[in-house]
């Protein structure tokens, strides 16, 4: 069976012919139906073609498939999967090394930016347990090192895979047949020192006999983190609309809203007032009393990371073929944020606490109306609650715990998974596959040096007694705070008891068993290639749950987090049956050189959502040989995953430089505000957001259904061969609409569907202001748990739009070809994405935003470029390599506040008001990086590399902390997107044995 096969493949496809040379690396460059590869370049007998389960080696599918090659891989030099596909134009940047707040650990992958749920990725066609409830592949589990290619199908794949593969497929394809020793070690550092990464990674394989083969690689990465105060761009927080320093929070404590600055007397400040350590009194604050809230954040987070993968097959006897693969991976990633603190929370602050400062307790008495004398006997009661002449105010006092270091978010996760199934040949023309496969992750969130809520509480009920400072309630050996005094005043012995390190673990487990049968069947009267056919079943079981300790449960308990973190868990399964058909319908006529047509079905019931039916249908056409036009269409459903279903309200963080009802307001606009949640006393001083952040509350939908799309690709293919050998041009229309999805709607719809004169001309309390809850003290939209902020919820009332043009070129040129001496070859290669459009409508009653060519803090997030491209030059011969890779991003701006086109073309305006950003910080040019790589053998077993990365030191752009979501606008940029390292160096030295 298999030396047979091997013979076919050998004189086979298109794509092997432009990735198989082992002295040439090119960027991605869409191929047809890919098959594995030997690491001597020959075929294997294990056939993965990505998009299809025919396996047979002359597979060309309708589908267009990007692949990077290994040679590519080694060029780039990456850390980690992400490294490698986050600047591939048709994936836009996503949850990796780049995101600090708002990160879980994981890195992931979104294709064609349609959501990272949408995008399925798979090892060796298979599965991979997820990392969380949101059912998405952590891309650090992948064994970089292990690999052949990748292989990314952007035509969806829904029904040869399953209903998440909506935008397509990434499939990362290992090396097989692997014999003898491969050790690789790398370390990289920037220009300026830091960001270090070291790697090493062994793979050792050999043959059993002439019936398998069995393979082991172990790979070890520790990637040093890179912090927002190392570079020039990031020493600060800087505010979108003004320009200047934007830190939060004062080091020492602010007296904040509750009582109002007009109550206590001092002149009215957005920031509060705060404690003039000179006069003992609270003045008005200023924007110079707030703290650096970039001090320990990262631009990249840390990577500790172990992996192990191993595969084997061995042919039982003619006809059967066992084989097997188990990885496992050990991550620990950790996220840093600035100093915890008291923040928005309410306290009830004794008047008798030993250290309030005389002119601040009378400043108080005097907004609380609290007579002078009993303010007097309750500064000297020596008593908590119950005691005569007692008195405790409400006030949120708001203050850095400096003294603490930064917080920290350490996951630590651990993934293994095992896989196992008999293959082989049933008759000469039909095969079958029986596998299964299980596997599980398990995750450890520790949340350091956050602090307590009750214990600041606790801590300050304290009083003065002859023998010393003591707290009312002296349980767990409490320790009074001082709140009160300047940076450095807590001391290690308060910080020891309002100490709190909150864990919450998370597990998933995962069992997949699939069957399928392939083969041929008879030829069309005009063709002489057989019709290709598989059919199958597959059963997969998904659970999932997340087990948070007591404290993270308590609403406002944990410090910082400003709301629960609930017990989460759900599960679900689906049986499906599958089939799919290539069937030649011409072959070697006159402008038929071959005419294909294909077609796939798969029907699916889910416990959740019940049966649906995803399918295919395209074809190709060649009228000549090497010129080829292709196109598909697919109806796929995709049902929701563990966490759109299951996950309890939690609160998180989006971005907002400007309240819509801070500062001076009209009274329509105040009424508004009131009838949202803000208290009539506050309109006319509520206060910025707090770090220009805002509170976002989220929750599943067990009603949730399945959301519907609808695919078609159309391009075409020209390779011709004989007339200019080692030319490839693809050119591939995309067109994706999703209808009933899910999605949650942006903060951005909610908010100026209420408060926007222009959406809402009456200022009447609409639906959208339901979904707004502001602090009930501060009439903030920050705050503790009592403070929902904007409420996202998911439903099935959404629709996403996206459509774009794919290119690839690639040329290869022997120099013997041109009549040069030395040998060797220079290669071509170039691939690009033009979006067209892409269009989001959280529900019928919102904006139909159009992000095409923007970024914005509440709808469009980061930058969605119109063009996005990857350009690569190499020379290369026996001895060495030269290659320049260039990437490039088009300029992109800031989502105006403009006419957007809705149902019935009417036009409605969305979007922020450009009028609080900055003209400097609404528009990012194009920019261009250039990345250089050497490679050198000095001998056959020893091969030394040099990759420059980001080759002319570009900076990323400056646009301010407020004008992206919270996740990906960190550093006053966008880290995901735009190189905040600079130059970089990595050097690798490789021995093969």
């Amino acid at each position: 069976m298999k030396n047979s096969m091997r013979q076919t493949l050998l004189a086979s496809t298109f794509c092997v012919s432009l990735w198989s040379v082992p002295a040439f690396a090119q960027v991605a460059v869409p191929a047809e139906g890919a098959v594995a590869q030997a690491e001597d370049g020959q075929p294997s007998g294990d056939i993965v073609v990505t998009g299809s389960r025919i396996a047979r080696p002359d597979l060309e599918l309708a589908s267009p498939v990007s692949v990077i090659g290994r040679e590519e891989i080694q060029f780039r030099q990456p850390g980690s999967a992400d490294d490698l596909l986050r600047s591939l134009p048709a994936i836009r940047p996503s949850i990796g090394a780049g995101v600090n707040n708002g990160s879980d650990g994981s890195s992931t992958l979104n294709l064609r930016g349609i959501g990272e749920e949408r995008t399925l990725v798979l090892l060796d066609g298979r599965r991979l347990v997820p990392y969380g409830l949101n059912g998405l592949t952590d891309t650090n589990n992948i064994p970089v090192a292990l690999l052949e290619r990748v292989e990314v199908l952007t035509g969806g794949a829904s029904s040869t895979y399953g209903a998440d593969a909506v935008a397509g497929v990434v499939n990362f394809i290992t090396r097989r047949d692997f014999n003898g020793i491969d050790a690789t070690t790398s370390y990289r550092v920037s220009e300026r020192g830091d960001a270090q990464r070291f790697k090493a990674d062994v793979t050792v394989g050999g043959d059993l006999g002439d019936r398998g083969n069995v393979v082991l690689s172990v790979g070890y990465t520790d990637t040093k983190p890179l912090l927002h105060t190392a570079r020039d761009v990031s020493q600060v927080p800087i505010s979108s609309t003004t320009g200047l320093f934007s830190g939060a929070t004062a080091a020492q404590v602010t007296i904040f809203a509750s009582p109002t600055n007009a109550a206590l007397g001092v002149p009215a400040s957005s920031f509060g007032a705060v404690v003039d350590p000179a006069t003992g009194l609270l003045r008005a604050a200023t924007a110079a009393d707030t703290y650096n809230t970039n001090i320990g954040t990262y631009f990249q987070t840390p990577l500790d990371r172990v992996n192990v993968y191993a595969a084997g097959h061995y042919e039982v006897t003619d006809g059967v073929e066992f084989y097997a693969n188990a990885m496992f991976t050990r991550n620990r990633i950790a996220t840093q944020l600035a100093s915890s603190g008291t923040f928005g929370n309410t306290y009830q602050l004794s008047l008798n606490n030993p250290y309030l400062p005389v002119g601040v307790r009378n400043q108080l008495c005097t907004a609380r109306s609290i007579a002078a004398p009993a303010c007097s006997a309750a500064a000297a009661v020596q008593g908590g609650p119950g005691t005569p002449g007692y008195i405790e105010v409400p006030v949120i006092a708001q203050r850095r715990f400096t003294e603490y270091g930064p917080r920290g978010n350490l996951f630590e996760s651990q993934m293994f998974q095992v896989a196992g199934g008999f293959r082989g040949d049933l008759t000469p023309s039909l095969t079958y596959d029986v596998s299964a496969q299980y596997g599980e992750t398990t995750q450890n969130q520790t949340r350091e040096n956050w602090g307590s809520f009750s214990k600041v509480q606790q801590a300050l009920r304290a009083y003065r007694t002859p023998g010393g400072i003591r707290c009312v309630d002296t349980a767990n050996n409490c320790v009074p705070l001082n709140l009160f005094g300047p940076n450095g005043s807590i001391t290690q012995e308060q910080l020891g008891f309002i100490d709190l390190d909150a864990i919450i673990n998370r597990k998933v487990r995962q069992t997949v068993v699939t069957a399928s049968l392939a083969g041929d069947l008879f030829t069309s009267p005009f063709a002489s290639t057989d019709i290709g056919f598989a059919v199958g079943a597959e059963y997969r079981k998904i659970s999932a749950a997340s087990q948070p300790d007591g404290p993270s449960q308590i609403q406002g308990e944990v410090l910082g987090t400003g709301a629960r973190t609930p017990p989460d868990v759900g599960e679900y399964n689906v049986k499906e049956i599958f089939g799919e058909v290539i069937v030649p319908l011409i072959e070697d006529q006159p402008f038929f050189h071959s005419l294909t047509a294909e077609g796939g079905i798969r029907y699916s019931d889910y416990t959740t959502t019940g049966a649906s039916t995803t399918w295919k249908a395209g074809g190709t056409w060649e009228p000549y040989q090497g010129i080829k036009l292709r196109g598909t269409y697919q109806v796929a459903v995709r049902s929701p995953n563990i966490q759109e279903l299951y996950q309890s309200p939690v609160q998180a963080l989006g971005n907002l430089t400007v309240d819509p009802c801070q500062g001076a307001i009209s009274a329509a606009l105040a009424a508004l505000c009131v009838a949202t949640g803000a208290p009539a006393g506050t309109i006319g001083s509520i206060p910025a957001p707090t770090s220009g952040q805002i509170n976002n509350t989220t929750s599943g939908n067990r009603d949730l259904d399945v959301e519907r799309a609808k695919t078609w690709t159309l391009g075409g293919v020209i390779a011709p061969a004989t007339l200019l050998p080692g030319f490839a041009l693809t050119v591939d229309y995309f067109n994706i609409r999703i209808d009933q999805a899910i999605t949650q709607p942006a903060q951005a719809d909610i908010l100026n569907g209420c408060y926007s004169a222009t959406l809402n001309p009456s200022l009447t309390a609409n639906a959208f202001c339901q979904l707004i809850g502001r602090n009930p003290l501060t009439g903030s939209l920050n705050g503790a748990g009592e403070t929902p902020g904007v409420i996202l919820s998911y439903s099935n009332l959404g629709r996403i739009e996206t459509a774009g043009i794919d290119l690839g070129v690639s040329q290869r040129i022997k120099m013997e070809d041109l009549g040069v001496g030395g040998g060797g070859a220079f290669t071509l290669g170039f691939n690009a994405t033009r979006l067209n459009y892409y269009h989001f409508q959280a529900t019928p009653n919102a904006i139909n935003r159009d992000c095409t060519g923007y970024y914005s803090a509440g709808g469009c997030t980061n930058p969605r470029a119109k063009w996005r491209w990857n350009g690569r030059a190499t020379y290369g011969n026996d001895m060495f390599d030269v290659s320049l890779l260039w990437t490039h991003i088009s300029a992109v701006q800031l989502e105006p506040f403009r006419a957007t086109r809705l149902a019935g073309d009417v036009p409605q305006p969305g979007g922020p008001n450009p009028s609080t950003i900055l003209d400097a910080y609404e528009r990012i040019p194009a920019y261009d990086y250039f990345d250089l790589a050497l490679r050198a053998a000095p001998t056959e077993n020893i091969e030394l590399a040099l990759t420059v990365n980001n080759l002319f030191d570009k900076d990323p752009p400056l646009v301010g902390s407020g004008v992206g979501g919270t996740a990906y606008n960190s550093g006053n940029t966008f880290p995901t997107i735009y190189d905040p390292i600079g130059r970089s160096f990595t050097l690798s030295v490789r021995l093969k044995m």
